[in-house]
């Protein structure tokens, strides 16, 4: 089954893309004005609709206080096309819509004092700008690419397009934030929709399995300790940069780039609970001790307090694992594997007695699916690790023993079995309940987002080119 939505729908845009486009937008004005068949030849001539020439560079429309250029909808066209998404069957009018509701969003988010701390935008910058300047080499090359004097220029639009997108989020959230739906209106959506075009649920698994870690001796846990006492001392009493140290030695790639920067945390954030206690309990310019998390151990820099956010420098390492504890943890999952092949032992009892995962031990190993809450998992949205180990298992076969890098650094060795399959089937009101709520839910919030953007825009200051009057928009941008 599809839910029809009248609007295309948002597109999800990495920080490689993201910035690839803003390029595009950066300096269309002197392309198309150097080159005026840019425009025309970045577009195919038959999905070009209704359109038969174009401008070398002009307005579009305005949504109160927000522009789009002629330009804005080409780069549109060429963001499907990064995405491998096909635009045969998409008109101007269609991305013209949908830019219009992008930044009817972003307007009305500033009428109802809607805000996006600068923090957050600043920091997901910094991350575009340090994978930009990693892929091309230095910041000259980045701005020279883009065609900015310098990377403060092109600070200066990523950080509008960011936080324009940014609000527009937070104004989409706010809109559905409360919309709720009863047992009663998702029976109502289900036998309404016709027999033969109910939606078809994919096929799905439930798994379980079994986690052997190798031990980490006390030898190995004071020496990750030691060495991050030293960068501590040599900081503190020698001078030397948290923010290299970050960049030769920690363990977080994500941070490590950045000199170990990770911006706007608040105390509601969706941080280790331990990494951000000891975070909060420190002044501006103070450096923790070095401490344990479940991502392994650190010391923290408090780089700037702003009321309830802090920016933080830290450097993570993880203990070195002998290899003597590894061929231990080998052996002993090795055994356990043969029992329960054997039938000396179930899966389920094994796990209770000997998995070092404690989420799922007491469960038998059952493994729940983090994004829908149950034990069910979409053999065609599963992570493809997961995927790869168990696509191909029948009930109760238990898988070869693999191993599982996790976030810690650590190395785990896994085995899992299947523990019921479903096959795939047309929904089922009873046994697909959950499923079907949601897609009743969502199919109510789209018609909240209808109603609240043709309330808005009758409200808010709309002006569509000439060019586009033509267009039948789903929403009444034209205000007939």
């Amino acid at each position: 089954m599809q839910l029809k939505i009248k609007n295309l729908k948002p597109i999800k845009i990495t920080s490689l893309l993201l910035i690839c486009l803003l390029a595009g937008t950066l300096s269309a004005q002197e392309i198309i004005e150097d080159s005026p068949e840019v425009a025309k030849n970045s577009i195919k001539n038959d999905t070009v609709k209704p359109f038969q020439r174009f401008k070398a560079e002009g307005i579009s429309a305005v949504v109160g206080e927000y522009v789009i250029l002629d330009s804005d909808i080409d780069k549109s066209y060429l963001e499907y096309k990064q995405q491998d998404i096909s635009t045969d069957d998409i008109t101007r009018c269609q991305l013209l819509g949908k830019l219009m509701e992008d930044k009817l969003y972003a307007h009305q988010a500033k009428q109802d004092s809607l805000d996006v701390p600068d923090s957050q935008i600043n920091g997901k910058i910094e991350q575009q700008l340090q994978y930009m300047i990693s892929e091309l080499g230095s910041e000259e090359k980045v701005a020279a690419y883009y065609r900015k004097d310098n990377l403060a220029d092109l600070r200066k639009e990523l950080y509008d397009v960011n936080k324009t997108l940014a609000l527009a989020g937070e104004m989409q959230r706010k809109i559905i934030e409360n919309v709720e739906i009863t047992p009663e209106e998702v029976r109502s959506f289900f036998y309404e929709i016709p027999e033969d075009k109910r939606p078809i649920i994919s096929a799905e698994v439930e798994v379980a399995q079994i986690v052997v870690e190798p031990e980490i001796t006390e030898k190995a846990h004071q020496d990750v300790i030691d060495k991050l006492n030293e960068m501590r001392i040599d900081i503190l009493e020698n001078g030397s940069s948290f923010a290299t140290k970050a960049v030769l030695y920690s363990k977080d790639e994500g941070s490590a780039r950045l000199g170990g920067l990770i911006n706007g945390i608040k105390r509601d954030s969706p941080f280790d609970k331990e990494f951000k206690d000891r975070a909060f309990s420190l002044l501006e310019g103070e450096i923790s001790e070095p401490f344990e998390s479940t991502f392994g151990f650190h010391i923290v820099y408090v780089e700037k307090i702003r009321g309830q956010e802090i920016d933080v420098r830290h450097i993570l390492l993880f203990p070195e694992v002998s290899q003597e504890t590894i061929d231990k943890a080998k052996a002993e999952i090795e055994s356990l594997r043969e029992k329960i092949i054997s039938g000396d032992l179930s899966f389920a009892d094994a796990a209770r007695e000997a998995s070092d995962e404690k989420e799922t031990r007491n469960n038998g190993g059952q493994l729940v699916n983090p994004i829908t809450g149950d034990t069910r998992f979409d053999l065609t949205k599963m992570e493809p690790t997961l995927n790869a180990q168990v696509y191909n298992l029948k009930v109760g076969e238990v898988s070869k023993i693999y191993t599982d890098r996790e976030s810690n650094g650590r190395n785990k060795f896994k085995i899992l079995t299947v523990t019921n399959k479903y096959d795939e089937h047309p929904a089922d009101y009873a046994k697909d309940y959950e499923k079907i709520k949601e897609l009743a839910l969502r199919k109510k919030q789209i018609e909240a987002i209808e109603k609240w953007q043709n309330n808005t825009i009758k409200d808010t200051y709309v002006n569509v080119n000439e060019d586009y009057q033509g267009c039948e928009f789903s929403s009444n941008w034209i205000k007939k």
